[in-house]
């Protein structure tokens, strides 16, 4: 049988469970500013239509592109997001913009696979996109076997960083854009690549796919991790 707890022994306790919950009410802020993620579920959406939660533009000029979900088997959830249209214009710059997620501060990472274009072959990850002539874009080119950093202002592009890469015709790559700040970091096949500065746009943005002139390209895997 317990021995009963003196008054002053009772009082202490008290104390030390007083401590103890104002505790973990000092540390729930830290759990709350972990990061979320937004996995796009390829899979739910049916084959021969346009993505759900996406909006369609383009920068330059031409065709505004044709984007559907096309039956792929070699693709992570046999579904990808198809940019289809072969508009050679050079100028082209055909956008799927996401809906649900608008961020400053984001990393996002796709699994994309060129797949044909004779002007270019390229794929990318657009992040802080004002409308369809303000953004960050990150982009691989199989023609070119390079990865570039560019901001489009007004509807001009300027390349800010590039660096050399493998980027094979029909087969999978991942590229990943993380912003954060004025600082921005591209991944490529899951090495880093290189770091840029740049404050042009500071305010929060779309994330949306992109593509070149007639690139055809798949996407699937599109993961998108809010760091606000």
């Amino acid at each position: 049988m317990p021995f009963p707890l003196h008054p002053l022994h009772r009082t202490l306790a008290r104390a030390v469970v007083l401590a103890l919950a104002i505790g973990d009410v000092l540390m729930t802020p830290t759990s709350s500013t972990e990061s979320a993620t937004t996995q796009i579920d390829l899979s739910a959406m049916k084959p021969g239509l346009a993505p759900e939660d996406f909006a369609f533009s383009r920068t330059g000029n031409g065709n505004v592109g044709e984007w559907r979900v096309v039956d792929d088997p070699t693709a992570s959830n046999r579904r990808v997001i198809a940019q289809t249209n072969t508009d050679p214009t050079d100028y082209r710059f055909p956008l799927a913009v996401y809906q649900r997620v608008s961020a400053k501060n984001v990393d996002v990472k796709v699994r994309f696979k060129p797949v044909s274009g004779k002007v270019d072959q390229a794929g990318g990850i657009v992040v802080r996109l004002a409308n369809p002539d303000d953004y960050y874009v990150a982009r691989a080119n199989a023609l070119e076997d390079n990865v570039r950093f560019y901001r489009v202002v007004k509807g001009k592009r300027e390349e800010l960083k590039g660096a050399k890469a493998k980027v094979a015709t029909s087969a999978w790559h991942t590229l990943e854009l993380r912003a954060e700040g004025d600082r921005f970091t591209v991944s490529f096949d899951g090495k880093q690549l290189f770091t840029a500065q740049d404050s042009t746009f500071t305010g929060a943005g779309r994330v949306g796919l992109w593509t070149k002139a007639d690139s055809v390209t798949y996407f699937d895997t599109i993961a998108i991790t809010s760091l606000d």
